[in-house]
């Protein structure tokens, strides 16, 4: 961690003052405004009490557990489909400050360290100020209380507003939509339940690491043992992992999450159950054998519900019965299928960016063979066992690809889901994605490169036959002479000549071969 004075300067003074520089930028006037839509954990929330007063309940780095479950824990409500916190004299509100945006930049204002974990839409609310944007005119936030349903009518209502005020204040643009993780499934439930409205004040949604179809593997594990949003040290000073289990289980958006039934998985999530086998009389075995149990996306509910019957809430002393809460199931139920009637009108472009080449939990596995689980229960003392496939480390690739929408691209960048905010490669593919500055005629957002052509007067055609690519490096360049001719007569034709070339992830300091045509182009990563 380090401390960034200069940073932190331009946040308590900063310059050039609101108003200083009254000339408009010929290149920012046209740009449209762009909304960032945040995921799970990705706004500040506020508990406000009956006499006004506001106090951060999260993200706080202090004190956090204890006021975690004094204000924040809650229960569901099956008639208004909200969760409402237990405390009746406190009520949960996300600041609006800076025109949204205050509540998904930094999470927790008071730290005066740089820590990843809370530095949410930050680096990304910088670069887009740098590339002309503006805070209330061209730029905003749509924080919101993530324990709620994505579909929650009340959420509903906030971002049409949202987006009627961002039409107006950019005199009459339609709005881009970056979205992140969560916050995917928040837009397309508004699309799903909104087109018409969709389609006349939004030009783009661009959205990052989404669960289309869920996060099965981290979802499963949340609802049954908790999770830590904080690692290493700094998980002393906060939420601890059964406290946040005891939220989750109440919270109808972690539902919204769990693996989709209906989708056709290449090999479906499984919740897996080393077991001791038992006797006539239903008791375990200790002289037999150890099996493994497992069951798909449509047994595993009767599993999890077996093992959270017996859950309970401890709440200022009273014991308050939380198992696995069947009416919110049919609720995320009902949510799964408004998402598969959600159409992209024409005239909006939809972009889906995804995190790959992490460890991503999918296949839960708790016990094992040398210690099988006696009781069912025991589950929720133990510590999950994944088996991992291609993702960010919590979003499975094949979920996080599988939209349903018309997209323009689909495109993947290594990285993990939280960090891959902060990314350069994402940073570029945005800067692409909403056309700010003068379009790069040789950018190819596929590969994040530019390709920029070279005369081959400046190639030398004899000694450069063949080609490979090391894809550690940063800076290539590909000479490449047409098969049949020499050098001399090339270099006189005064013509560009294109590379084709075939390459991919792969191990570090992998080597991948470059198939020749007739081409000459130098191949450099493009800093942003």
């Amino acid at each position: 961690m380090r401390i960034n004075f200069v940073e932190k300067v331009q946040d308590w003074w900063p310059w050039p003052w609101p108003g200083d520089d009254d000339a408009e930028p010929e290149k920012t006037r046209d740009l449209n405004p762009v909304l960032l839509v945040p995921g799970i954990g990705g706004s500040i929330l506020h508990a406000v009490n009956e006499k006004g007063h506001k106090e951060r309940i999260w993200v706080r780095l202090f004190a956090a557990d204890h006021e975690f479950r004094a204000k924040l824990f809650s229960l569901y409500d099956p008639l208004t489909g909200k969760t409402n916190s237990l405390d009746a004299n406190t009520t949960i509100e996300v600041p609006d400050d800076r025109f949204g945006l205050y509540s998904c930049d930094i999470l927790d204002p008071a730290v005066i360290f740089r820590m990843n974990d809370v530095y949410y839409f930050h680096d990304l609310i910088k670069q887009l100020t740098d590339w002309g944007y503006q805070e209330g005119t061209t730029l905003f936030g749509f924080g919101y209380d993530f324990r709620q349903s994505n579909r929650l009518s009340e959420h509903m209502e906030k971002f049409k507003a949202k987006l009627v005020s961002m039409y107006k204040a950019s005199g009459g643009k339609k709005a881009d939509i970056i979205s992140h993780s969560m916050g995917g499934i928040l837009v397309k439930s508004f699309l799903a339940l909104h087109h018409d409205f969709f389609e006349q004040y939004v030009n783009s949604w661009i959205a990052v690491a989404a669960p289309f179809q869920g996060a099965p593997g981290f979802i499963m594990d949340c609802l049954l043992t908790g999770v830590e949003f904080v690692k290493g040290w700094q998980r002393q000073l906060f939420v601890a992992k059964w406290s946040m289990h005891q939220l989750l289980i109440e919270c109808p958006s972690v539902y919204e999450l769990m693996a989709s039934e209906d989708f056709t998985w290449t090999d479906p999530p499984e919740l897996r159950l080393w077991r001791k086998q038992t006797e006539e009389n239903g008791e375990p075995d200790p002289d037999s054998p150890s099996v493994l149990e497992r069951y798909g996306p449509k047994d595993y509910l009767q599993v999890m519900s077996a093992a959270l019957r017996g859950n309970t809430m401890n709440y200022n002393g009273a014991i308050i019965p939380t198992p696995m809460n069947t009416e919110i199931l049919k609720w995320a139920e009902k949510t799964r299928r408004i998402l598969q009637i959600a159409e992209l009108p024409s005239s909006v472009k939809f972009y889906n960016i995804v995190g790959t080449s992490n460890d991503t939990p999918f296949h839960t596995c708790y016990g094992s063979k040398e210690s099988p689980i006696d009781q069912i229960t025991d589950i929720l003392n133990l510590e999950a066992d994944f088996s991992f496939v291609d993702g960010d480390g919590t979003v499975p690739l094949e979920s996080s690809m599988a939209d349903g929408l018309n997209a323009e691209l689909r495109i993947g960048i290594p990285g993990d889901h939280r960090a891959i905010l902060n990314d350069e490669r994402l940073f570029g593919l945005l800067k692409h994605f909403l056309k700010v500055g003068d379009p790069d005629p040789f950018y190819d957002p596929v590969w994040d490169f530019v390709f920029v052509p070279r005369p081959t007067s400046e190639v030398d055609l004899e000694d450069h036959r063949s080609i490979s690519v090391v894809e550690e490096s940063e800076t290539w360049q590909f000479i490449v002479s047409e098969d049949g001719h020499d050098g001399k007569h090339l270099s006189g034709t005064g013509e560009h000549f294109v590379t084709t070339f075939t390459t991919g992830l792969g191990a570090k300091g992998s080597v991948k071969n470059v198939r020749q045509s007739r081409t000459s182009w130098l191949w450099r990563r493009n800093r942003w």
